[in-house]
């Protein structure tokens, strides 16, 4: 039994010594059962007694479902990716102070903390964000391999791409936030808006982007990176890569305030970051990056280790006091802009894919000038980069269960804007098609 695990529940084995069941443990997480059920069994395994109950919930869900029962919590744990989400239920006092125990763990991943300096959080594991592909299914279509975000946004690509609602994941929000960081406001939503034009569809979970290119429904899927790792160790013919521009963040844990099962909640936090809890993360059907350097002795040889591989040096420094500020500005954007305005968005895409094709034949300049002014349109975005992130426009988003009247608007504008800009890409982009035929 590890001993941070027995000093926790010592005093709780004495109390409860003549129980057949000491007590139980609720857990709000946005991982699916293929991480937490084998976490669940063996923390169970190393504090007899104890139960584990999970309540799955994706990260903008699980901060709701906190904000809305704070006055009667029954929520021990949050467990998820996202930082920022950390973040927001940091600022809304939803947190207990917990500092660890646990010796060994890195004081950064990458150039990014491992730990809330306030000490209200603790990473437990890596992440990054990038491209998974089903080998199979991109040679049997003779595909290209990605390298680059860019890369997605190229036509052999359309039709073949898939991607979760940030709105609904708090992982493909954290990729959005990512390559807006990296690439800047206006080419970071270029880039994503051009990407977005080439997808098959927009998921309303995390999970179903690696389902669906493991069953090879698409083929390339915009993921975590532990959805790719596991699928691989599952047998999967997937392959994945980080690009250039992407980021490291530590997946994290804390104790939600006024916790009913306080002492099972730091027991679990020490079994997560025990030498035995990080080596779970080493699980063929896990693969999650550990926190704690000395682990990755026990790893396969072709395992991704942060503290050493070159590739994994030098990446963007993920800003989560910025995401948290524009996290709810984000997300609607892309909802009105791209999950609800799909069709156009691919149908104007396609039409501009066809143009490039024809002028690769024959050169035309003024077809390329409205291809150019129609990737504009496409590209134009309602408010700029400190609008989103401005109070005035935070106010709009209350995160309760009605939405104010604000959102409400702001929403009806968004949409009406991209529709707007869309039909009058597609109206250029048709022109110029015309002229290269």
């Amino acid at each position: 039994m590890v001993r941070s695990i027995v000093l926790a529940l010592g005093l709780v084995l004495v109390a409860h010594s003549a129980s057949a069941q000491m007590g139980s443990l609720t857990v709000v997480t946005s991982f699916s059962k293929d991480v937490t059920d084998p976490i669940r069994r063996a923390f169970e395994k190393s504090a007899p007694g104890v139960t584990l109950e999970v309540q799955n919930r994706n990260t903008n869900a699980g901060v709701k479902y906190l904000e809305e029962t704070r006055a009667n919590n029954q929520v021990d744990l949050f467990w998820a990716s996202a930082p920022d989400a950390f973040e927001v239920l940091k600022a809304k006092k939803l947190l207990a102070l917990y500092k660890p125990k646990a010796r060994g763990i890195a004081e950064k991943v990458g150039s990014y903390p491992v730990n809330d300096k306030d000490g209200f959080y603790s990473g437990f594991a890596a992440s990054g964000y990038g491209i998974m592909w089903n080998d199979r299914y991109v040679k049997a279509k003779k595909l290209p391999t990605p390298k680059e975000w860019q890369d997605l946004a190229q036509a052999p690509y359309y039709d073949h791409v898939s991607i979760s609602a940030p709105s609904r994941s708090g992982t493909t929000h954290l990729t959005i936030e990512t390559i807006l960081q990296g690439e800047g406001w206006d080419k970071g939503w270029r880039i994503i808006k051009e990407i977005s034009g080439n997808l098959h569809q927009v998921t309303d979970r995390s999970f179903g982007v690696p389902e669906a290119v493991n069953s090879g429904q698409v083929g390339y899927g915009i993921v975590i990176d532990f959805f790719a790792f596991s699928s691989q160790g599952s047998g999967f013919p997937v392959k994945f890569v980080y690009p250039s521009v992407t980021t490291l963040v530590p997946a994290n844990v804390g104790i939600v305030a006024n916790a009913p099962n306080r002492m099972f909640a730091e027991a679990f936090i020490e079994f997560l970051l025990s030498p035995a809890g990080q080596e779970l993360l080493l699980t063929p059907t896990i693969r999650r990056l550990p926190v704690r350097p000395a682990t990755y002795e026990k790893a396969p040889p072709d395992y991704p280790n942060p503290f050493k591989d070159k590739n994994l040096q030098g990446l963007l420094t993920f800003n989560a006091e910025l995401s948290e500020k524009r996290s709810e500005a984000v997300d609607v954007l892309f909802d009105q802009l791209i999950t609800f305005q799909l069709a156009p968005l691919k149908a104007v895409t396609k039409t501009l894919h066809d143009v490039e094709a024809a002028l690769a034949k024959k050169d035309n300049a003024q077809a390329r000038a409205l291809a150019k002014e129609a990737r504009d349109l496409v590209a134009a975005m309602p408010v700029t980069d400190a609008q989103a992130a401005a109070p005035e426009l935070r106010a709009a988003f209350t995160g309760g269960k009605q939405k104010s009247a604000r959102q409400a608007e702001l929403e009806q504008q968004w949409a009406a804007f991209a529709k707007e800009k869309y039909a009058a890409a597609q109206a250029k982009a048709d022109e110029a098609l015309k002229l290269v035929r």
